[in-house]
């Protein structure tokens, strides 16, 4: 298939290989700016969530359930950017594979599980804030470390298990062996899947969605309401104890909306692409190529995201920016230094 960002010259991937797949290759003006835009991308995910993990990581007053959660969705997005994207940089400028077909297969079930691994986190997230905004005093002692490092094995574990049993043995592609046929040429990393599997995935990313946006809808209710109470009681003196459940009720809204807007951003940027696949298994894979490339960037584009989201709402992750890339993360008691007033 070709592209539409230029005329394309058809030639083959290995010149000297029989069955070489066909290579599109691109003028010298697109090839810098796909590789720029996409490698921008890939440096952003690498680099923002490994300072997303040693922020949370390095400072004690960060050690929470909830911040143990945000820094596993960052190792995920921090392993998209290590291990999918800059592969599936070179494959979408180049239209060529050319680490061989069982990097191919990782490569695969890689791209699948950190998916999985990001929707879980954020599922479970969701929950972690449901219940902190719902009962904030309670909170500490319902969702604990313990409960946090349980959800962060499930978020890992799973999808490993699924994306692995599916992809490596190859019954993602029963029934359609005459395109597997098709795609089976050298130099390509083609991963076709069947109707079956399309709606096993698209649930499996569906339904923790739901769960998400049933969440956050009761979170963004119970939170109007809070504003509401704290309003009509603003102008009333207050106890000390009623003056700490509305410091902790307005920090824990706060928190559920800074990551309201992970979750939102995490569905506009995989939703195309998921809707797509579905469409794409029924219609007899009709979605053009480089439309596919398109959605699966803005896909891949989400684990670059997180950490911007985070710098533009938590005054804490800006702070430990500034001492980590200062060096001060390097001195005696750096640890303890307090990130917020909070």
């Amino acid at each position: 298939m070709s592209r539409n960002f230029s005329q394309p010259v058809e030639q083959l991937c290995y010149e000297q290989v029989n069955g070489s797949c066909v290579k599109t290759s691109y003028s010298l003006g697109p090839r810098v700016l796909l590789y720029t835009v996409f490698g921008f991308g890939s440096l952003l995910a690498v680099f923002g969530n490994l300072l997303v993990m040693t922020s949370v990581l390095h400072f004690k007053q960060l050690h929470s359930p909830t911040n143990f959660l945000i820094a596993s969705l960052a190792c995920a997005d921090f392993l998209v950017g290590v291990t999918v994207m800059p592969f599936s940089m070179v494959r979408s400028v180049e239209s060529c594979w050319y680490f061989g077909s069982k990097f191919c297969t990782f490569h695969s079930c890689c791209d699948v599980a950190f998916c999985y691994t990001s929707v879980f986190h954020l599922c479970f997230i969701s929950i972690d804030r449901y219940i902190a905004v719902t009962d904030p005093l309670v909170y500490p002692t319902k969702f604990t470390v313990l409960v946090s490092g349980i959800c962060i094995s499930i978020c890992w574990i799973l999808p490993m298990v699924y994306s692995w049993a599916v992809f490596s043995t190859g019954v993602n592609d029963d029934g359609l062996e005459s395109l597997v046929t098709a795609l089976n040429c050298v130099g390509g990393c083609q991963i076709a899947v069947n109707q079956d599997w399309v709606l096993i995935n698209f649930f499996l990313f569906f339904i923790p969605n739901l769960v998400m946006i049933t969440l956050y809808s009761k979170i963004f209710l119970v939170a109007k309401q809070q504003a509401m109470k704290i309003e009509c009681t603003s102008s009333k003196a207050e106890s000390s104890s009623e003056s700490y459940k509305v410091r902790v009720a307005k920090r824990e809204r706060k928190a559920a909306k800074t990551l309201g807007v992970t979750v939102i951003a995490f569905m506009m940027s995989w939703f195309p692409y998921i809707i797509d696949t579905l469409v794409d298994a029924f219609m007899g894979f009709i979605t053009p190529a480089y439309v596919y490339e398109i959605f699966g960037w803005c896909a891949y584009y989400n684990s670059a995201m997180n950490p911007l989201i985070y710098a533009l709402f938590y005054p804490w992750f800006r702070k430990a920016l500034k001492l980590i890339l200062s060096g001060e993360v390097f001195k005696d008691g750096s640890s303890n230094i307090s990130l917020s007033s909070e």
